[in-house]
């Protein structure tokens, strides 16, 4: 790997292109430390990135959503025959679409919320109003293909739920309709060792705001977080277990990130798995792994020798 030239993707054109860009700046920066031959590769969008891998032996990839992180730039990769860190295509796939890797965990047995999927040819009135029978207020909508928390609405009012499904809907297509969970905001970074998967310090999550949307997680001070999260072994020891229950019935591969909701009754539910996490100063594998010991540039290089 010492003797391969590195491109660092970033930027791309989903919601969360900004947020990309610092993840390449921090990775780039790591990757030169540890004595790599590395590049940012800043494109607009997917089209660009076939020129953009002129003499690149391998692909760092921190596109956060859309193409990035749906499986369609890891399988240009595959066919490009350039070797990149991390989960293949579809593992990034199932991952991203939500309503998916939810019935894949159900099946698996990993806890997940209750809930329905929305899709374009139902009518959206009739949808809401038995959802709302079925798992009552509140009700998270989410759309079904978004990460970063975008799109993500937590109604608690009846006269607001089928206009917010409305707008969800035309902004983002099928979404997911879930039964709330009250509780605390977790989330469980595993990576690869030498020893296998493992689980990194658990990081609890408490927003200033209702919950932990974009803006909460990447604007200074709108957000607390404690690493290790100050959560009873035993319970610790659950929540390990199904997040890297998660991370395999997706069929990740070298590092995710699961977010999780403890419940007041000590169970965890899966919200989703994330396979390319942020890599930014505020993002949380970072954090998980600074607690496990492992500073940043340690954490790139251990990312990257998943690379194949």
């Amino acid at each position: 790997m010492s003797n391969r030239r590195i491109g660092v993707l970033a930027g791309g054109d989903s919601p969360e292109r900004e947020v990309s860009l610092v993840s390449g700046e921090h990775v780039l920066a790591a990757l030169r430390e540890t004595g790599h031959d590395a590049v940012l590769l800043s494109i607009q969008t997917a089209d660009d990135i076939v020129s953009a891998l002129s003499g690149i032996d391998t692909v760092f990839n921190v596109l956060h959503g859309g193409a990035g992180e749906d499986g369609t730039i890891a399988l240009l990769l595959d066919v490009l025959g350039v070797s990149y860190p991390g989960s293949r295509p579809q593992a990034c796939a199932r991952a991203m679409d939500k309503a998916r890797a939810k019935e894949i965990m159900k099946r698996k047995g990993v806890p997940v919320p209750s809930g329905g999927v929305y899709q374009n040819n139902q009518e959206i009135t009739a949808f809401c109003e038995e959802a709302l029978t079925q798992y009552g207020l509140p009700l998270v909508i989410k759309p079904c293909g978004q990460g970063s928390s975008i799109g993500v609405h937590i109604v608690a009012d009846t006269d607001d739920l089928i206009e917010t499904a409305r707008e969800v809907q035309a902004q983002f297509g099928p979404f997911l309709i879930e039964k709330y969970i009250p509780g605390r905001e977790l989330t469980a970074g595993i990576l690869r060792t030498e020893d296998g998967d493992e689980v990194l310090p658990l990081v609890e999550i408490l927003p200033k705001k209702a919950f932990f949307n974009y803006s909460a997680k990447y604007d200074g001070g709108m957000a607390e977080f404690v690493v290790p999260a100050k959560i009873d072994r035993a319970i610790s020891g659950t929540i390990g277990e199904v997040s890297l229950a998660a991370h395999r019935a997706i069929g990740c591969f070298g590092y995710s990130r699961v977010d999780i909701r403890l419940a007041p009754d000590g169970m965890p539910y899966v919200l989703e798995v994330n396979t390319n996490p942020g890599m930014t100063p505020m993002s949380d594998l970072p954090r998980a792994a600074a607690a496990a010991g492992i500073d940043f540039p340690s954490l790139v290089q251990m990312m990257l020798e998943t690379a194949k």
